[in-house]
């Protein structure tokens, strides 16, 4: 039971820290352009690999 008093604040910690950490990157516009990466694969790049 005394391991309680551990592990309470430990996994309020990392889930705060979880937290900062999907705010900063919502801050730094991380989820801007969601379709942009996926259609991207489909084009065709112009300079392909040499060879």
């Amino acid at each position: 039971m005394s391991v309680l008093i551990y592990l309470i604040p430990i996994s309020l910690a990392l889930g705060a820290a979880g937290l900062v950490a999907f705010l900063w990157s919502l801050r730094n516009g991380q989820y801007q352009d969601l379709d942009g990466a996926a259609e991207r694969v489909l084009f065709d790049d112009e300079d392909g690999p040499a060879g």
